[in-house]
Order: structure tokens, then sequence, then C-alpha cells
């Protein structure tokens, strides 16, 4: 759930800089690309963080390598952030990003079906994390597709 009050807070943090005066971020798609990113680089920092050993775990088995994959997907994830705020790199990187989110699901099917938990805590289940990745999906995509001032 913190990925996505990180999204919607930077979100409406971001576009209130633009209110107050801050041109560039006087837009929403503009907003949306550095909330996304906000959102990615804090997804990222569980990659090395308490976390990993739990997101390893959440690794399907028939995946060989997981702690790997989890540190490959952390660093996808700080590139993919990096490329949303770079005009010429935003739709490569929502592209990267949003394969990146359709690539990672089967973890989080795994991790409903097995009952796994994060923080103590299990892990949302299956339909509602399902909604959360569409979300995400969207959100990806709008902000990189979505030419500057197509929401004004």
């Amino acid at each position: 759930m913190a990925p996505l009050i990180g999204l919607i807070v930077s979100l409406l943090g971001f576009r209130l800089i633009g209110w107050l005066g801050w041109e560039y971020m006087n837009d929403w798609i503009i907003s949306l690309r550095f909330a996304v990113a906000f959102m990615f680089l804090l997804t990222a920092s569980a990659h090395w963080g308490k976390r990993r050993a739990q997101l390893v775990a959440m690794v399907p088995p028939r995946f060989a390598q997981p702690g790997a994959l989890v540190t490959l997907t952390g660093w996808l994830e700080i590139a993919g952030a990096v490329g949303m705020m770079i005009p010429i790199m935003a739709e490569a990187a929502s592209t990267g990003l949003a394969l990146m989110l359709l690539a990672m699901f089967p973890a989080n099917v795994y991790a409903a079906n097995n009952r796994l938990t994060l923080d103590g805590r299990a892990v949302m289940p299956l339909v509602p994390r399902t909604v959360l990745q569409v979300i995400f999906l969207a959100a990806v995509l709008a902000a990189g597709w979505f030419p500057p001032g197509a929401w004004a």
C-alpha cells in the first residue's frame, strides 16, 4: 500500500509545487512522471533493505537465482525512475517499467497464493493486488505516453 500512497501523495505534492510557482511542475503529466519516479525509487529501496529476504521468498521457485532477480529488478526500477524524469527518455522508461510490472506479477500471485508475509503482515490478496497493479500500469503508461499538456 505504501507505493500507492507514495504515488498519490507525491503527485499531489508535485502539482502543489507547480501551482505555487514552479512552472515546470504545473502540468499533470510532468507531475505524474515525477510521482512515478518517486514510487519506483521507494519500491527499489526494499530490494536491499530489511525486506530483501521477503522479496526473494516471493520469487516463484521455477525461477533460478531469486536473489539476483530481486537485485536486477531493483536496479531496473531505479533506471526506470531516472528515465521517467528525462523527457526524451520518458516513453522508453514507461514502456520498460510497464513490461517489468507485468513480468514481476507472477511473484505477487505466488506470494498471495502461498500466504507469504511482508513485515509480519500477510501480503495483499490477489484481487486487490491485481487492481493495484492495474492502477500502477495505468499511471506508468500515462506518464510516459501522454505528452505534457495533455491534461491541461
